[in-house]
């Protein structure tokens, strides 16, 4: 027996097409959704992962700011410290100074010269005396430059008449005269022999 169908297959055939295609539509759109819900989720993720990230980095910057502050606010100590150290062995080291100088300008004038007045302003020193001949205040400053360790480059400001009377009513023809001399630092040997302990 033969059979034979008569239901219209052409239109079967199109409705399994149709439903196929509507399958692979819908199939396609959750795939295409879940794709960019999966995008979207690791977007975030990154994004949140970048800030946490750059929140570390701002606190890190933070603390280091903090101890840049306090390495400055040392810094500002330590040379407040070594200000105070300097100050103290400047102290130390001129403490001898007023003794020497008027030993070496007492040792260095020769006979025939007076001084009068002293009168220091930071390394200078500005002397003013009394003088017989202008041989004497040359001989002063020959003695000031070559033989001192403690004053240097001696420097004859004036020279002029000074009228002095003596006790024989005898008017004497002397010399003012003024100088100006440095104070130079002393050696180091002289410095430590000072200051080192006498051995018995």
């Amino acid at each position: 027996m033969i059979l034979i169908n008569l239901l219209p297959y052409r239109e079967e055939r199109r409705k399994r097409r149709k439903a196929a295609f509507f399958a692979g539509l819908g199939f396609s759109a959750v795939l295409g959704v879940g794709i960019v819900a999966a995008g979207y989720l690791l977007l975030q993720f990154l994004t949140t992962e970048q800030q946490a990230h750059n929140q570390y980095i701002q606190t890190e910057i933070g603390r280091l700011e903090s101890q840049i502050k306090d390495i400055a606010e040392l810094k500002t100590e330590i040379e407040s410290l070594q200000a105070r150290q300097r100050a103290v062995e400047d102290l130390q080291t001129d403490r001898n100074t007023p003794v020497q100088l008027l030993n070496d300008l007492a040792r260095l004038a020769p006979e025939g010269v007076y001084l009068t007045a002293i009168r220091q302003e930071g390394k200078v020193v500005t002397l003013s005396g009394i003088a017989q001949t202008n041989e004497r205040v040359s001989e002063y400053l020959r003695n000031v430059s070559r033989g001192s360790e403690w004053l240097d480059k001696p420097d004859l400001i004036e020279v002029k008449l000074a009228a002095v009377t003596t006790n024989s009513r005898d008017a004497r023809r002397l010399l003012d005269f003024s100088m100006k001399v440095s104070i130079k630092a002393p050696p180091r040997e002289a410095e430590q022999s000072a200051s080192a302990p006498k051995k018995s």
